[in-house]
């Protein structure tokens, strides 16, 4: 009865509470305050009580670049990403009254996205502004040569058995494409370093994930027979996106000075140097590559 007291008391707060800071108001805290997605190696993770990971780490860049301290608020997913835009940048959630973060990383920079309408024909994230884009992420097979010596088409996968992680766009893709024909060999797993972990086992010969997660995971595993395939995906609605930042829409001046810092480290190679700290291939978004 208790904690279902409590539950009402905390659905009741107001959350209006939840105040947007001003440039202003960051300048004078001393503090940034950013939000990454909690367990999400290699970007995002805790490794004991110390926070790692290329956005971590470009976060404690960008707030040292404004003078500042970098303080993180870890974001466990929702089921959409309008849900977790609403609980760091405009709304707030009912857990953590009164606070926001100022900055949110790893948001797809994608304008179809920022453009979206809900139900009633209005912007579905009119309150955020989508902005930064610093770095092309991409779709990957990673395979073990010893029991697949190549990966000529994603076919090859009819005969070889291939981990996913569960409920993840590469298993939703690999049971679908080919009429199906996939399905009974894509074996399903927790996330990617399971999935990558039963490969090393001889569960599965090959692993689909994102390319900075298998290239962290092989990073680590120090294994040469380990290979990545170097094949298209037919059907696969976007194989890249471009990943980017975001903050409320009233806070373009934050938005202008984060920007400024990130195409610095973009331009000068020191973005490219952090990824390459976590064993990660580094690929220029959309607008750098356009304009070389």
């Amino acid at each position: 009865m208790r904690a279902l007291l409590l539950l009402c008391w905390l659905l009741c707060l107001p959350l209006a509470q939840a105040q947007v800071r001003p440039y202003d108001d960051i300048v004078d805290s001393g503090v940034l305050r950013v939000a990454v997605y909690e367990n999400f190696a290699p970007y995002s993770f805790k490794e004991g009580e110390q926070a790692r990971g290329v956005d971590v780490d470009l976060a404690r860049a960008l707030a040292e670049d404004l003078g500042l301290k970098l303080e993180l608020l870890w974001v466990t997913p929702g089921e959409k990403l309008d849900d977790d835009l609403r609980n760091f940048i405009w709304k707030g959630h009912y857990m953590r009254p009164g606070q926001l973060a100022d900055l949110m990383l790893r948001v797809p920079y994608d304008r179809d996205y920022a453009q979206k309408r809900n139900d009633v024909g209005e912007l579905a994230n009119e309150q955020v502004v989508m902005f930064g884009p610093y770095q092309r992420e991409r779709w990957q097979v990673a395979y073990d040569s010893r029991r697949l010596p190549e990966v000529p088409s994603i076919g090859v996968f009819q005969f070889h058995p291939i981990g996913v992680e569960l409920e993840s766009v590469p298993s939703f893709y690999l049971t679908s494409v080919f009429a199906g024909r996939l399905a009974r060999n894509t074996h399903h797993y927790p996330g990617p370093a399971a999935a990558f972990e039963g490969m090393r086992k001889g569960e599965v010969d090959a692993v689909m994930a994102l390319r900075g997660e298998l290239d962290w995971l092989e990073h680590q595993a120090h294994d040469p027979q380990i290979r990545d395939a170097d094949n298209t995906y037919p059907n696969l609605g976007q194989p890249d996106w471009d990943i980017g930042m975001a903050v409320h829409e009233s806070n373009r001046q934050l938005a202008n000075a984060v920007e400024e810092g990130v195409d610095g480290m973009i331009r000068d190679g020191r973005l490219e140097k952090l990824y390459a700290a976590y064993g990660l291939r580094y690929e220029l978004p959309g607008f750098y590559q356009e304009v070389q």
